[in-house]
């Protein structure tokens, strides 16, 4: 059975994921959605879909809606979605504030409607074996995670990026992947610190970020808009650790040292871009008749938002806002 997706969205990010879709056969693009209907014709055009405005999109006959507009737009289009029954992938950062993630949640829970954050690095193989390694015990238990990701990004106060109206800032926009990792691996933290350098017009440009655990684990981790990092992500055990990556958030290989032994190095390729994987997931969820995600569960999502509030709170900058120019009525 065909799953008939929407997209809202008409920029890199949308692009990024119509190109996988190659890899689902069982997958079909049929609507793309943006403010203006122009524009979206000019990308659903190349994809044999119909342009519409977000307000058509969020109204149309789909199967599953992927929202992969600028951050500020994800809780109104979301919101519009599950309110006419629409499931809904969600680009992250989920929203832009916790507030606003908190009402989508309840929303999509409310309404029975499937509702998932689009963290595609948890469904990649290589994440999925490094979760498995840890849950067969291979390192021992998980006490900390050490990641860091940042790019190099010319400051241009209007783009998306740097723009606190749109939901910029480098915590919202490459902090979500190390704060989503050290979620994943060991929960939701008993505190957080955050410091950092905020860019002129006040969105954050770097952060380095504190996750304390009560029984005495941590995370260490750094996101920037002004440095090429690493991109390095390591899990620490008791037994030993795994390093995933580099880069952490679209790995294709594992470095697993256990205690006592040569480090072993695992290959583990994805398919294409690595969105396939995101998009056959969406589409089992859907087919089991699942509401949530196991793999990213809203709980998760939210624990992840409530970081990233506290962080950009601790660091000062302007605070990002919901709703701006989404093209939909909430």
């Amino acid at each position: 059975m065909t799953t008939r997706w929407g997209i809202a969205g008409t920029g890199g990010m949308a692009e990024a994921f119509l190109a996988d879709f190659e890899h689902v056969p069982s997958a079909e693009v049929v609507a793309i959605g943006s403010r203006s209907r122009a524009r979206a014709g000019q990308l659903a055009d190349r994809w044999g879909a119909t342009g519409m405005t977000n307000g058509e999109l969020v109204a149309a006959d789909l199967d599953v809606l992927y929202v992969a507009t600028p951050h500020a737009q994800h809780r109104d289009i979301a919101l519009a979605a599950i309110g006419n029954g629409i499931p809904v992938l969600v680009e992250k950062s989920f929203t832009v504030t916790l507030a606003g993630a908190e009402q989508v949640v309840a929303a999509a829970r409310a309404s029975a409607v499937f509702c998932m954050e689009a963290m595609w690095t948890r469904l990649l193989p290589a994440v999925l074996r490094a979760r498995a390694l840890v849950a067969a015990g291979e390192i021992g238990e998980v006490v900390a995670v050490h990641a860091d990701l940042g790019a190099h990004r010319p400051y241009e106060p209007g783009h998306r990026l740097f723009d606190p109206a749109l939901g910029g800032g480098a915590v919202l926009d490459l902090g979500v992947y190390v704060i989503s990792l050290a979620q994943h691996f060991l929960g939701a933290p008993d505190r957080v610190r955050a410091t950092g350098t905020l860019f002129p017009n006040g969105a954050d440009a770097t952060a380095s970020i504190s996750l304390a655990y009560d029984d005495g684990r941590g995370a260490t981790l750094a996101t920037s808009l002004t440095a090429q990092t690493a991109c390095h992500a390591v899990l620490v055990g008791t037994n030993g650790s795994i390093e995933i990556g580099p880069p952490f958030h679209h790995p294709d290989r594992l470095v697993v040292r256990r205690a006592g032994q040569a480090a072993e190095e695992l290959v583990v390729p994805r398919t294409g871009r690595g969105y396939a994987h995101e998009i056959r997931h969406v589409q089992e969820c859907l087919c089991d008749g699942l509401l949530e995600s196991p793999v990213v569960p809203l709980d998760d999502t939210l624990a992840v938002q409530r970081v990233m509030d506290e962080a950009l709170a601790q660091l000062g900058g302007v605070a990002p806002v919901e709703g701006a120019v989404a093209g939909v009525s909430a």
